[in-house]
């Protein structure tokens, strides 16, 4: 798995490749960490377009950076999600839970 972030303005973009699963997901949960808990950003925008495969430790990463942006007033939104992921998210009803945009265009236009 691959994980690159980039400054977009006052956004935070999290580019994520591959697989994400229980081997994986502490390099994902590094980088949103790492996002959230920086100075600048206001909102960490998460793209998964690039993940096919997600299990439920990577589930679990993303619900510790949606809870921790929360707490630090942060927006935390997710992007580009692949039909396995989004499958991932419906099951689980966390669907209803985070901003999940279709494109970066969408999370940059607030």
């Amino acid at each position: 798995m691959e994980v690159q972030t980039r400054a977009v303005g006052k956004t935070l973009v999290i580019d994520v490749r591959g697989e994400v699963d229980l081997f994986s997901s502490p390099k994902m949960r590094s980088a949103i960490l790492e996002a959230i808990n920086g100075r600048e950003p206001v909102k960490v925008a998460v793209n998964l377009g690039g993940v096919k495969y997600i299990d439920s430790s990577g589930i679990a990463t993303l619900v510790e950076g949606l809870q921790l942006a929360r707490a630090k007033n942060r927006s935390f939104v997710l992007f580009g999600l692949q039909q396995g992921a989004r499958e991932v998210l419906e099951l689980a009803r966390l669907d209803k839970i985070f901003d999940i945009r279709a494109t970066e265009t969408d999370v940059l236009s607030d």
